[in-house]
């Protein structure tokens, strides 16, 4: 196992070059490094709150993205790739009231999701991002409230919580030649939300 503050620069150039060593050519990348913070609405968010959130939601996955980028892309001798970023139904809600920083947070990756998508399209990688809402994890009690899921399950149009085991079923899809066509969009596991 190979540890690292994949937020700090340092720490994650020296991740993958140890992944260069140990593991060899990277092909695949999935960032899912993310936090979430007790629920409360924005007026009651402070600066260092909001930094830390973003450090580690959006600063994790473009400093991944960037260095597996080098590594993966044809033009610089690597044999392509698929990065897949893990979002949240929350880009799109906005979590009033909750979690406004992290959904922002995830806004910001969806942005990065569609532009590297494009960047890279002609240079063999594919990025592409899933965004999970409602899912039974152990990150509800990460904000204050473990039985989330529960509270907002009937209120979807599929009347249930999710599973993590779809989330991964759907990143490793993405990942496989099976989705070789298939670059800058998303795959919402949200249950009809």
């Amino acid at each position: 196992m190979i540890k690292a503050d994949v937020a700090n620069e340092s720490e994650v150039i020296a991740l993958f070059e140890q992944i260069d060593v140990q593991l060899g050519a990277v092909t695949a990348l999935v960032n899912n490094a993310g936090i979430l913070k007790p629920q409360m609405p924005l007026v009651e968010l402070t600066a260092d709150r909001v930094s830390e959130v973003l450090m580690t939601n959006v600063m994790s996955c473009f400093l991944c993205s960037r260095v597996a980028v080098k590594r993966m892309s044809q033009q610089r001798g690597g044999f392509g790739g698929a990065i897949v970023n893990v979002s949240s139904a929350a880009a799109y809600t906005g979590a009033p009231n909750e979690y406004v920083d992290y959904a922002t947070s995830k806004g910001a990756m969806d942005s990065m999701t569609k532009g590297l998508a494009i960047e890279v399209a002609r240079d063999g990688i594919r990025v592409n991002g899933v965004r999970p809402g409602c899912i039974y994890t152990d990150m509800h009690a990460d904000g204050g409230e473990p039985a989330r899921v529960d509270r907002l399950a009937p209120l979807l149009p599929m009347g249930r919580g999710g599973q993590p085991q779809k989330v991964a079923e759907a990143i490793a899809w993405l990942l496989s030649d099976k989705a070789s066509f298939t670059t800058g969009t998303f795959i919402d596991l949200a249950g009809g939300r």
